[in-house]
């Protein structure tokens, strides 16, 4: 008897649990679609109050952590270097690896791989960002913008010594690095990165033939090539006419699509007075 008011007790606090467990992730929605709606009203403080609520309601929904980490990141301010702000940065990153470890869904995974990588980028931590979006091109290697977005960082990197070793010799813009211990010295900093760079802008522009920003860059890092030619004038003056050739894809291409733009918005105006008529 008693054996058998035992399992009655167990199984009715089995229910309850299964009962409150239910009733908790209901209230995880409801706090999760009331966070979306602050964040879209610009209630960033808010919104992350409710999304935390949601996660502790629920820790299995990984969508409230992705909003979580999203309104972090809306509190995050790019390129401004104070602990606040970096911390904002910091708490996002956190949401987005619980979210990562929570085993996701694909589209989940890459957004918070994606997510890490540009908080890391724009807290100017190179390294980091160029890992997770490679971690990125694993899962999607047709990403166009990772492609693009690693090659920007490989010539950030390039970038920043180069003009260390310019600014040292007192070079004016249009001077080559003629002292060949420096040059020699830039090169072997720079060749690795500047080869990946033009390689993954390359990758970007096969995926999206008219990805002008992509084309910015390229123009750029062959600049950068240029810079690490080392007395070879002829290799110098090849890479700086390539550069200019980029230039003018990058123009022709921008040209192309805003003639594209006006002809739509043309179209849509003749309809717009025909049906006026």
């Amino acid at each position: 008897m008693k054996s058998m008011e035992r399992a009655i007790l167990v199984a009715l606090l089995a229910a309850m649990a299964m009962a409150s467990t239910g009733c908790n992730k209901l209230k995880a929605r409801d706090q999760l679609n009331k966070g979306v709606q602050a964040y879209k009203g610009g209630k960033y403080e808010d919104a992350i109050e409710k999304f935390k609520n949601s996660v502790a309601l629920d820790p299995d929904l990984g969508v409230a952590k992705l909003y979580l980490a999203t309104a972090y990141v809306g509190q995050y301010v790019p390129g401004v270097d104070t602990p606040e702000n970096n911390h904002n940065a910091e708490l996002a990153i956190e949401q987005y690896q619980q979210v990562l470890q929570a085993h996701p869904n694909e589209k989940n995974r890459i957004l918070a791989l994606k997510g890490i990588a540009s908080l890391y980028f724009n807290m100017k931590k190179f390294d980091p960002a160029k890992d997770y979006y490679s971690k990125v091109l694993e899962r999607d290697p047709n990403d166009a913008e990772t492609y693009y977005s690693i090659g920007v960082i490989d010539w950030t990197q390039a970038y920043q010594p180069r003009q260390e070793a310019r600014n040292s010799l007192g070079l004016k813009p249009d001077q080559p690095l003629k002292d060949p211990k420096v040059c020699e010295d830039l090169r072997t900093k720079n060749q690795d990165v500047i080869r990946d760079g033009v390689e993954k802008l390359d990758e970007s522009l096969k995926l999206r033939k008219d990805y002008d920003d992509a084309m910015a860059y390229m123009n750029l890092m062959y600049r950068e090539k240029a810079e690490i030619e080392c007395g070879d004038d002829v290799q110098r003056q090849m890479d700086l006419k390539t550069a200019d050739e980029w230039v003018e894809k990058t123009m022709a291409t921008k040209r192309a699509k805003a003639e594209k733009q006006n002809k739509a918005a043309g179209i849509v105006v003749e309809q717009g007075q025909s049906q006026s008529k």
